[in-house]
């Protein structure tokens, strides 16, 4: 897929209550979405752009080199913040896979970001995802590491099944963490958000089992390793010690 299909979204808003502020959060120097900002351009997959409703997250981009689009905010989820981004910056269409990469995810790595880019070339994958083998034990049936429960496709690939906070599947074999990062074919980003919440999606609190349930195909590059999410002041300690010196 040539560069000029792609576009990164980055969508990032300071109303976290967990982590008030969290974009801005100091990480080394700098605040945590210019690490992120960072990853997705290091990827190479096309040009980065985040999307906010605040005027301090723009000023804070901008800074750091990158660039910035202003969205509503009253957007539900990330994926309604990127499609009204998307329509801003490309209202002719030219670019036909949009990359959601959450704003909190400042040890991402970039060749993650180009894997799942590379899953959405076969034509028949709406959208595509990540995940890592879980390796410690507790992580099984913690409910908030989400499980992807998939069929092979290839050596490092899924096609997506179902997603659980459940320990799924039951048996031997290894248990899959996904890790949400998602790269759409525009028609099916915009198809995604014209979706209502689906029953599934809704009881076990997971957006992407809307396109599930709306029989998209999801499929998964399997990746080595899970970014950290920064969803608390423990997370925010735990990315400082990190990145100390990496970037």
């Amino acid at each position: 897929m040539a560069e000029t299909d792609v576009v990164v979204l980055i969508p990032a808003r300071l109303a976290a209550t967990r982590l008030p502020n969290k974009p801005l959060a100091d990480i080394g120097g700098r605040p945590m979405i210019a690490h992120v900002l960072a990853r997705a351009e290091a990827a190479a997959v096309g040009p980065v752009y985040v999307a906010t409703d605040s005027e301090e997250i723009r000023a804070a981009v901008e800074a750091a080199g990158g660039r910035a689009v202003m969205t509503r905010s009253d957007h539900p989820s990330g994926s309604d913040r990127i499609f009204e981004a998307l329509t801003t910056i490309d209202p002719d269409g030219r670019f036909d896979v949009v990359v959601n990469v959450q704003g909190d995810l400042p040890t991402l790595a970039s060749a993650d970001l180009a894997a799942a880019v590379r899953a959405v070339d076969d034509p028949a994958v709406d959208i595509a995802t990540l995940a890592a083998e879980i390796r410690r034990e507790e992580e099984r049936t913690n409910p908030n590491v989400v499980k992807v429960v998939g069929t092979p496709v290839s050596e490092r690939r899924l096609r997506a099944l179902y997603f659980t906070r459940a320990t799924a599947p039951w048996g031997d074999g290894p248990l899959w963490h996904h890790i949400g990062l998602y790269a759409y074919r525009r028609a099916a980003l915009a198809r995604f958000v014209a979706l209502p919440p689906s029953v599934l999606e809704r009881r076990e609190k997971l957006e992407q089992l809307r396109a599930l349930e709306a029989g998209m195909r999801i499929d998964v590059a399997l990746v080595s390793s899970v970014p950290l999410g920064v969803d608390t002041p423990a997370d925010l300690a735990a990315a400082r010690a990190m990145l100390a010196g990496a970037d």
